[in-house]
């Protein structure tokens, strides 16, 4: 008997700046709703998935910038989301901006959360490999500013028992990292959820840009078949304040084969029932961490940043 997990990955078209969190959600809720009459048990909602998406600008005033997040959830912006959830039976995960207390300190994650179909939190995912610079560019069309607005997640790649098998969390950047993958292989994941918010262009190297589809797929993928587990990358999509986010959400099989994608641009639920075992031919196989892993010569892994050529 096969481990059948119907998937609902729920793309975001582009969000106004000035839209209400109040509108912002009911569009989740919409497509929650959706989910539960297509059969999910389990509905992936994108990054940062309240708001536009802000780095992308110069926000200079504290106050205002601390409007983008949320010092609690669920709490008084999100609370509708878990009562409907519970109501119809359905998890879900949800990526938002955190103000959180760490130590006594005040501070501003980028995050993601896991709720069950009872509506409680399974786990939390703050965000690890933050893209993009401190400093303003004046020169470019838009900003990259998650290393000004964000620190650095606290929480490490956890895994939890959910939904019939073993989930981990990512968010964007993160997927682009194949330490991210293999330390949540580790952990046993045979399924991995991120949301992303990605620009269709680069300013930095804009000889990359005919390439922002494919490495978006390229990385997924890869992170889906080398680790036997199935990935659902679920996006922000079509143009918003002025940039046009790449789109393409995916659910991809521990093959490395991408079995539904979206087709629009637009909000757009994506569903696909997911045979959690379909992970083990590849965790028993060629991927067989314990019978072929040589962490004997994985030392720089752990133990350097930057590349050191020979002398």
């Amino acid at each position: 008997m096969t481990r059948q997990l119907t998937i609902g990955a729920a793309q975001s078209g582009p969000i106004p700046r000035d839209q209400s969190r109040a509108d912002a959600l009911e569009r989740l809720i919409v497509m929650l709703r959706e989910g539960h009459k297509r059969g999910c048990e389990l509905v992936v909602f994108t990054e940062c998935a309240l708001t536009a998406f802000f780095p992308h600008w110069l926000i200079e005033d504290p106050a205002e910038l601390d409007t983008y997040f949320e010092s609690q959830v669920p709490g008084p912006d999100t609370q509708a989301l878990f009562d409907e959830a519970r109501r119809l039976g359905v998890g879900f995960h949800l990526g938002f901006a955190e103000l959180a207390e760490v130590d006594g300190e005040v501070r501003h994650f980028n995050s993601s959360v896991l709720v069950g179909p009872d509506g409680a939190e399974i786990g939390r995912f703050r965000k690890i490999h933050l893209p993009g610079y401190s400093e303003p560019r004046p020169d470019h069309p838009f900003q990259n500013l998650e290393k000004r607005y964000f620190d650095i997640g606290d929480l490490g790649f956890q895994t939890w028992r959910a939904f019939g098998g073993t989930v981990g969390l990512c968010i964007c950047n993160d997927r682009r990292w194949p330490e991210t993958y293999r330390v949540l292989g580790l952990r046993g994941a045979e399924l991995i959820l991120l949301g992303y918010n990605t620009p269709s262009n680069n300013p930095d190297y804009p000889e990359m840009n005919s390439l922002v589809s494919f490495h978006n797929r390229l990385s997924m993928q890869s992170g889906a078949y080398q680790n036997g587990a199935w990935v659902v990358g679920v996006a922000k999509a079509g143009e918003e304040e002025g940039v046009m986010q790449l789109g393409q959400t995916m659910i991809i099989a521990p093959s490395g084969e991408v079995v539904a994608q979206a087709t629009t641009l637009e909000d757009e639920l994506v569903v696909h029932t997911c045979d959690l075992d379909a992970t083990q031919p590849y965790k028993e196989g060629i991927f067989h961490f314990g019978k072929n892993r040589r962490i004997e010569h994985y030392g720089p892994i752990t133990s350097q940043t930057e590349a050191e050529p020979p002398g």
